[in-house]
């Protein structure tokens, strides 16, 4: 016996469940009223209880759903049956974009990931971010399991607003662990219960980077709040001594986007994107670079030097304090006798040493100085004095003048060793390019030519030619053969296929038949003899009214024959 499908808010029909996490049920499912598939996450019963959550959940996801971006699952409509009916225990659902594809978790569970498709992966992610960072809302709760990649290899990002509105209803981490799934990709912020905003969604991205490089996350521990604690307190390992085959270009960008503190991370997620893309072309740092950027990001901050030196100078000076033993155990006093011995040896090890050291070395180090817009021979010049060898890349600048430094690779301010050979970038100038000849082709082929060499087509407006087909470019606002910048806009006007007809009524017959034929048009005299004949035979009336008509049209033009 066959059951009825359940129906939600009499429009939505549930169908078979295709996936679930730990705060919902997805079910593939079909809206009746605009006839197509559609995803629906019915939420957690236990979780509905709680009304405050309902609430934001209402809100959130109204907020989700005004978001509409090609790498966010669409959200299409949301709803909680006690709203209307208090009576109601159904739990509150959304509908979603049913996206065809396979979860990131599943993708990096399956085996090792591509570095071009990690990349591909978290910069689709990004770009989802940066919408919805622009839109005021932020995820809270990036990991593979809310990413989809679809069959044709785009991303999509799920559940946006959702986490929101489960972290604002939950009053302690292992609470918001519980609902919102694994505390691994958690920023340190959350993980201490603190306000968030847009960048603790990149430090989870940064997290999400980390496991796709090396096949697992930066923090593991036997509980959520184990690994929450990490995330706070502990320096990550760069991905490269986890995979040795990951690219060490990668390696400051997932530190970077790992900071603790979230004003050392990226801005923004277009400056992570940007990141991204010049590691993936640029080489991987010295291991000095690496170790100096992990100090930079994860060693002591001043505040917290501060606030030791404040205890210190507490516990030396506090009068009130009282011990509460009469003095050290026998044990302490012996370690202290065997650090000091310890000390004085180490001491007298380094003096001895000192003394016996070779003269040192002068060092071959070198600074590369800061050559911008500086010419392409003033600054290898600069640089031979330096014992530096370089290297001339041509690219195009709008900025800088032909012929000079645009940059250098190594960037100024690093220090080389003598003999490395420095890339200088050195301007051609503005980048430009050819106008095709497109008078007198039709107006796709004309759009061809242009989208072909890198211009845009602007404004098309008609004009009356007899002598031109429909469509035909009469002329450009850029002429043809002339150098211009990329992307310039060119207006066209083309032949509108028509003329314009003249009201030649009360002409003679022969001077109507004389002007509609220099137009391009067919006249045609008809004989009226319903009407008195004039002297000379005038046209009484025409078939087409006066105005614009297609070239080669018959006009008929009625005289008065009075026979």
């Amino acid at each position: 016996m066959s059951t009825e499908p359940r129906v939600i808010a009499g429009r939505y029909r549930v169908d078979e469940l295709i996936g679930h996490g730990g705060m919902a049920k997805v079910y593939r499912g079909y809206d009746l009223t605009l006839g197509r598939e559609v995803a629906i996450k019915i939420l957690d019963a236990e979780l509905a209880r709680d009304t405050t959550f309902r609430t934001r959940f209402r809100l959130e996801a109204q907020a989700a759903s005004r978001m509409s971006h090609p790498s966010i699952v669409r959200v299409y409509d949301a709803g909680d049956p006690s709203a209307t009916d208090s009576s109601s225990d159904e739990p509150p659902y959304i509908v979603m974009e049913l996206v065809k594809g396979t979860l990131l978790k599943d993708i990096i569970s399956a085996g090792p990931v591509p570095v071009e498709d990690a990349v591909r992966y978290v910069d689709g992610i990004l770009e989802a971010l940066d919408y919805s960072h622009r839109a005021g809302v932020v995820h809270r709760d990036i990991k593979p399991g809310n990413v989809m990649v679809t069959d044709k290899g785009q991303v999509k990002v799920m559940d946006f607003g959702i986490a929101r509105a489960v972290s604002d209803s939950s009053s302690t981490v292992a609470e918001t662990t519980q609902i919102i799934g694994t505390a691994a990709y958690f920023s340190p912020e959350q993980a201490k219960g603190e306000p968030v905003d847009a960048r603790a969604d990149l430090y989870s991205t940064g997290v999400v980077l980390y496991e796709l490089l090396t096949g697992r996350q930066p923090f593991r521990g036997e509980s959520p709040v184990a690994v929450a604690y990490q995330h706070v307190s502990e320096t990550p390992v760069p991905p490269t001594e986890v995979n040795e085959d990951a690219p060490g270009a990668l390696d400051p960008i997932v530190l970077r986007a790992l900071a603790k503190d979230p004003y050392q991370r990226y801005p923004d997620a277009a400056h992570f994107r940007a990141a991204l893309d010049a590691a993936v072309a640029g080489d991987a740092p010295t291991r000095k670079q690496l170790g100096a950027l992990t100090s930079e990001l994860y060693g002591p901050s001043p505040r917290q030097a501060q606030e030791t030196a404040r205890s210190l100078r507490q516990l030396s000076s506090d009068t009130t304090m009282t011990r509460t033993q009469s003095g050290p155990p026998v044990a302490w006093i012996w370690a202290g006798v065997a650090l000091l011995a310890v000390l004085l040896a180490s001491v007298l090890f380094w003096v001895v040493t000192i003394s016996m050291r070779p003269p040192e070395v002068p060092s071959t180090s070198r600074i590369i100085p800061n050559l911008e817009n500086v010419s392409a021979e003033r600054a290898q010049d600069e640089l031979a004095k330096l014992d530096l060898t370089s290297k001339i890349v041509i690219e195009s600048s709008p900025e800088i003048s032909e012929g000079n430094v645009i940059r250098t690779d190594p960037e100024a301010g690093v220090s080389v060793e003598e003999g490395t050979t420095v890339t200088l970038h050195v301007s051609s100038g503005v980048e430009t390019v050819t106008v095709p000849k497109i008078e007198g082709m039709g107006l796709d082929d004309a759009t061809k030519a242009l989208t072909a060499a890198g211009l845009e087509l602007g404004t098309v407006v008609q004009r009356n030619d007899k002598a031109l087909a429909e469509g035909t470019v009469i002329s450009a606002s850029e002429k043809a053969e002339t150098e211009v910048s990329p992307g310039t806009v060119v207006n066209l006007v083309v032949a509108s296929g028509k003329v314009t007809l003249t009201d030649v009524v009360g002409w003679t017959v022969d001077a109507a038949t004389t002007n509609l034929t220099d137009l391009g048009l067919n006249p045609v005299a008809v004989e009226d003899a319903e009407c008195p004949a004039t002297d000379p035979t005038t046209v009484n009336s025409m078939s087409a009214a006066p105005g614009d008509v297609p070239v080669g049209s018959t006009v008929e033009l009625r005289y008065c024959s009075g026979s």
